[in-house]
């Protein structure tokens, strides 16, 4: 496995050719799960974690980390992965955030008619 700031090397990035590709939102972060092909057309997966900021001139920039993952090293990476992941779940379960809409209304508060106002 080998893992890249993405930043530091001015954009620069190791590139085989692209044979497949899943990107994931989540929240504020994409993650791009990419196989790529040696010239020997070996595979190997490239995970990039990308995340959209504002830099202090208003301007959009991405900061993005990659990983490079052999597929010598799936078996052990998933397991690892499936592990802390189970552990996170079992200690800190996740509670599912409803949107604002399906939120019952506290009683404290009252329909407005903005039409009326």
């Amino acid at each position: 496995m080998y893992f890249e700031d993405y930043d530091n090397h001015g954009g620069q990035e190791r590139t085989g050719d692209d044979v497949y590709s899943k990107p994931v939102r989540a929240g504020k972060r994409t993650y791009f799960f990419d196989v790529k092909a040696t010239k020997g057309n070996d595979y190997y997966l490239t995970i990039t974690e990308s995340k959209r900021r504002v830099e202090r001139d208003g301007k959009f920039v991405y900061d993005k980390h990659k990983i490079f993952l052999y597929k010598e090293d799936f078996e052990k990476f998933s397991e690892g992965l499936k592990e802390v992941i189970d552990f996170v779940k079992e200690k800190c379960p996740v509670t599912e955030a409803r949107p604002y809409e399906d939120k019952p209304f506290d009683k404290d508060y009252s329909d407005v008619n903005f039409d009326e106002l």
